[in-house]
């Protein structure tokens, strides 16, 4: 009998070491994912993604926004909701939205104004706006903290969340953070101290539509209706080490505009600076090398 007792004892401290190992909103905690379509604004849909097994009532929600050039795109597309499920597997509530694709059948590129352009980035910015609005008020029942909210981009939806966090606008939300993957921003100016946030960004030197530094959007002649300077994830960074803000830049020396659909497999490098910088609040600035090409 003291045999047994004895193994049952060591079998049942090596479970509660492996338990202990797995680290909630870094690692893989639960195995079971569930998701619920709700209609946020007019005929816009968003898809909410949490676990079944978990019981946390104020966890951090991720608000996904997808590419496409605001013109194609769909919230649940594959990448987007393989992206989800990890996340919320890691014990985040993540929601992957739709928003009014103002550019469907249009050019995005240098035949289109830059005022238009602008135009276009904040309309989805009012489009993320509504989408948080709307899930705030379900906030309790969906078991989310609405202090810890973080945005997270692909390449058009880069820019536009990048657009809401760091331009100015009417709402009064702030963000705890934000993810872009091959985005950019129109201005620097108003990325200030008591703006910045942790940020994350994904991007190939080599991006010809979304400059990885500064350049021009889809580096148009400065003689073209859509010339628009843009200031991409390596610019953004300095100016946030300047204000000894966190970040991670993770840059791909050979990449291109890819990484916007690339960084979607990096959910351990970016649930780890979600959970050090934003969850535990830690000084983070790294600067991590990718590479897509052998």
């Amino acid at each position: 009998m003291k045999k047994t007792y004895v193994l049952f004892l060591v079998g049942f401290l090596f479970v509660a070491i492996q338990i202990k190992a797995q680290e909630r909103f870094k690692d893989v905690v639960f195995n079971t994912v569930k998701s619920e379509t709700f209609t946020y604004s007019d005929t816009l849909q968003l898809d909410f993604y949490s676990s079944k097994q978990d019981m946390l009532a104020k966890k951090p929600l991720l608000i996904l926004v997808h590419g496409g050039g605001f013109s194609s795109g769909k919230r649940d597309n594959p990448m987007e909701k393989e992206f989800c499920r990890e996340m919320a597997k890691r014990g985040y509530a993540v929601a992957s939205m739709s928003y009014h694709l103002t550019r469907k059948g249009k050019s995005f590129g240098c035949d289109y104004s830059s005022e238009g352009k602008i135009e276009t980035f904040d309309s989805v910015t009012n489009d993320i706006l509504d989408a948080t609005d709307f899930l705030i008020q379900k906030s309790k029942n969906l078991k989310f903290d609405p202090s810890q909210i973080v945005l997270v981009g692909s390449s058009a939806g880069a820019e536009a969340v990048l657009n809401t966090v760091y331009m100015p606008n009417s709402s009064k939300i702030k963000y705890a953070g934000v993810v872009s993957f091959a985005g950019a921003l129109v201005s620097l100016e108003h990325l200030t101290k008591e703006t910045a946030i942790p940020s994350v960004f994904f991007h190939g030197k080599k991006d010809n539509l979304v400059p990885y530094y500064i350049a021009p959007h889809h580096y148009c002649k400065p003689n073209q209706p859509g010339f628009l300077t843009l200031f991409g994830a390596k610019a953004i960074t300095e100016k946030l080490q300047k204000l000894g803000a966190s970040y991670l830049l993770a840059t791909d020396p050979e990449g291109n505009h890819e990484w916007a659909n690339l960084a979607y497999k990096f959910t351990d490098e970016i649930a780890d600076f979600i959970s050090n910088a934003i969850i535990h609040k830690e000084q983070i600035t790294y600067n991590l090398q990718l590479a897509s090409k052998k």
